[in-house]
């Protein structure tokens, strides 16, 4: 179990360095956005290319975020039972959910937009926009962030396995949103 947990740190770590890429693409997608008001409203000038690159920003930022939040444990939840029920119900109850929801769905989505990208890139698509982008660098970051999420479900359910097992402390804990 000692590799498997030393293998689960090396995910988590990488996850990490990709959970920093989506934090600055927000701080740069709101620059761009601030930055093409001003030159649309003050300027009257506008660029496709760079509303396409607002988008691809958002796209990076949910797709690569992905893991990172599921790695800091900040994912959504459909609370029914888990906040109510006791820490190893809640191992439980992750350790099937990642093994039997997540990581099938992860690894099928991968498998379904390789094609979509390589496709993508072998065409050298661009954006039919005036000015628009190549589309084929975004298209990557759908089996990217796929596969980074698939990982850190592996990570996770190592995690939560260790935990069931005694080896390690894991907090399950979830503060449920306010509503």
């Amino acid at each position: 179990m000692g590799a498997l947990l030393a293998f689960s740190r090396g995910i988590d770590a990488v996850n990490g360095v990709f959970g920093r890429v989506a934090d600055w693409c927000v701080l740069l997608a709101c620059l761009i956005s601030a930055g093409n008001a001003f030159s649309r409203y003050l300027l009257n000038l506008s660029s496709n290319s760079m509303l396409e690159i607002q988008w691809y920003l958002f796209g990076v930022m949910v797709l690569l975020g992905a893991s990172y939040t599921l790695k800091v444990n900040e994912h959504v939840r459909v609370d029914l039972v888990y906040g109510s029920v006791s820490e190893r119900k809640r191992l439980w109850i992750d350790a099937i959910g990642i093994a039997v929801f997540l990581l099938p769905v992860t690894i099928y989505m991968t498998y379904l937009s390789w094609p979509f990208f390589t496709t993508s890139l072998r065409q050298w698509e661009q954006s039919q926009n005036a000015g628009g982008l190549l589309v084929w660098p975004i298209k990557f970051v759908l089996p990217l962030g796929f596969a980074l999420l698939t990982i850190q479900g592996v990570s996770e359910l190592i995690k939560r396995i260790a935990a069931l097992r005694g080896e390690i402390e894991f907090d399950s804990k979830y503060e449920k949103p306010l509503q």
